[in-house]
């Protein structure tokens, strides 16, 4: 009885993650005060290019990020560069980093906070103001590069949270 346990935690964390609900603590200092729309998984890659950093080192910085935003194991939408998020209703955002926080690991990219700055489109994401990035898993890139012009796929999940102003 005693190895069930074990497992059968193990098993909730993976299906609660995987619902995209789990219950995080946010840092202050990407906390956003609203209400919230959507709160999705996304699974999917940050793709980082080989170029010479200010000092003239190869470094890997970072391109775009690829997800696919999904809801109780449903695709509702996706994710790429700009950063944009759209949805299958047709709506479509464009965030800015306005704060960020590190990973749990040095593997996991940054928790973050992005204000909307153009909207597209009405559903879902019409009258979303603020996204934040939280419970990231993989997507960081370490140690140096050894070509110009090379990419690096880093696979990732994160949750991507949704809010509006309140009424």
């Amino acid at each position: 009885m005693q190895s069930v346990v074990p497992t059968l935690s193990l098993i909730l964390t993976v299906v609660t993650f995987g619902s995209g609900t789990t219950k995080s603590v946010v840092p202050k200092e990407i906390a956003a005060d609203g209400t919230v729309v959507a709160s999705l998984l996304a699974e999917g890659a940050q793709t980082y290019d080989c170029k010479a950093g200010s000092d003239g080192k190869l470094v890997w910085t970072f391109r775009e990020p690829i997800a696919t935003l999904i809801s109780d194991g449903a695709t509702v939408g996706r994710h790429y560069a700009g950063p944009v998020w759209e949805n299958v209703d047709g709506s479509a955002i464009t965030g800015k980093v306005v704060a960020s926080v590190p990973g749990a690991t040095p593997n996991d990219i940054s928790w973050l906070k992005l204000s909307v700055v153009s909207t597209r489109g009405e559903g879902v994401f019409s009258k979303v103001t603020t996204v934040q990035r939280i419970d990231t898993h993989g997507g960081a890139v370490q140690g140096p590069c050894e070509a110009t012009g090379t990419s690096l796929v880093a696979p990732y999940s994160a949750t991507y949270v949704f809010v509006r102003e309140r009424n």
